[in-house]
C-alpha cells in the first residue's frame, strides 16, 4: 500500500484507499479515517467495516480447521484423504492425500463442493505451492465395475496415501471408517471442518475435472467438459443414442442402454 503519512487529499482518493485495503490494513484505516465527516467516506468506511467482519469470520472458520488438523494429529503430521468422482457414470474415481504445514494458512479452504470452480483452481495452486506432500490415485472404470465402489474407494486412499510418499501421525478421512491406515481418524463432513481434507478434496476436484475435459476431447457427443462424467441429461441422452466408451462404468450405465456396447 502506498505510504499513509499524509491523508489523501480528496474523498475520492480516501474511498479508493479503502476499497484496496488488505485486512491487515483494514483496522488502521478505520481508525484514521472513521471520524471523516463526508458522506461519501462514512459510506465507505461502513462497507469496510461490513467487509472486514465477514473476513473475520471466515478467517476464524479456516483457523478452526487447522486448530482440529493439530488437535486429531497431536501436532504431528496429518494426511488428510478424500476422493470425488464416487457418483460419476464415466470417468475414474480420483482419491487425493494432501499433508498441509502449520504456515502458512491457506485461507479458503472448504469442502470442494461449496467452492466455484475458479476458487478451486486458485487454492489448488496454493495448496500445490505450501503442501508438505500430495498422493493422487485414480481407480479407473473397468476395475469400479470389477470389484465395487466399496472397494475402489478403498484401493484409491491406500494408493493415494502410498504415492504422497510421508509417514504421517495420523490419517484423516471424510465420512466414515474405512480401515485403510493404522493412524485412521474419520470423521462426518471433515472436508469442510479439516484443513488437509479440504485440501485433500480441492486437489482431486480439479485434478479429476481437468482429465475429464480432455476426455471429451475424445468422446465430445458425451459433454463431459460440462458434466464430467456425471449422469447429465446430455450424456445420459448420448449413451442412449451412441452407446457405452470404454471410460463408461457399465454396472452404473444399466437403466440408460439394455444391452452396452463399448467403442
Amino acid at each position: 500500500m502506498s505510504d499513509q503519512s499524509q491523508k489523501p487529499a480528496s474523498a475520492k482518493d480516501i474511498v479508493s484507499l479503502l476499497h484496496d485495503a488488505s485486512y491487515e490494513e483494514v483496522e488502521g484505516l478505520i481508525a484514521r479515517y472513521g471520524d471523516d465527516d463526508r458522506v461519501q467516506v462514512r459510506k465507505a468506511v461502513a462497507t469496510l467495516e461490513r467487509r472486514h467482519e465477514r473476513e473475520r469470520l471466515e478467517r476464524e472458520r479456516v483457523e478452526g480447521m487447522y486448530a482440529l488438523q493439530a488437535e486429531l494429529s497431536g501436532n504431528g503430521i496429518a494426511l488428510g484423504v478424500d476422493e470425488v468422482g464416487r457418483g460419476a457414470i464415466a470417468g475414474p474415481l480420483t482419491v487425493c492425500a494432501v499433508a498441509l504445514p502449520e504456515e502458512p494458512v491457506i485461507w479458503g479452504l472448504n469442502d470442494s463442493k461449496q467452492l466455484t470452480p475458479a476458487k478451486r483452481e486458485e487454492l489448488a495452486i496454493k495448496i500445490a505451492e505450501h503442501a508438505l506432500a500430495i498422493g493422487i490415485a485414480h481407480i479407473e472404470p473397468a476395475s469400479i465395475d470389477a470389484v465395487g465402489m466399496g472397494v475402489a474407494i478403498r484401493m484409491g486412499m491406500v494408493r493415494a496415501i502410498e504415492n504422497a510418499g510421508i509417514e504421517p501421525d495420523a490419517v484423516l478421512i471424510d465420512g466414515n471408517p474405512v480401515h485403510v491406515h493404522p493412524r485412521e481418524k474419520t470423521l462426518v463432513k471433515g472436508d469442510a471442518r479439516i484443513a488437509c481434507i479440504a485440501a485433500a478434496s480441492i486437489v482431486a476436484k480439479v485434478t479429476r475435472d481437468a482429465m475429464m475435459v480432455t476426455y471429451a476431447r475424445d468422446y465430445p457427443e458425451y459433454h463431459w467438459d460440462a458434466c464430467k462424467g456425471y449422469g447429465s441429461k446430455e450424456h445420459v441422452d448420448a449413451i442412449r443414442e451412441k452407446g457405452l466408451t470404454p471410460l463408461h462404468r457399465v454396472s452404473f450405465c444399466g437403466n440408460f442402454v439394455e444391452a452396452p456396447t463399448l467403442f
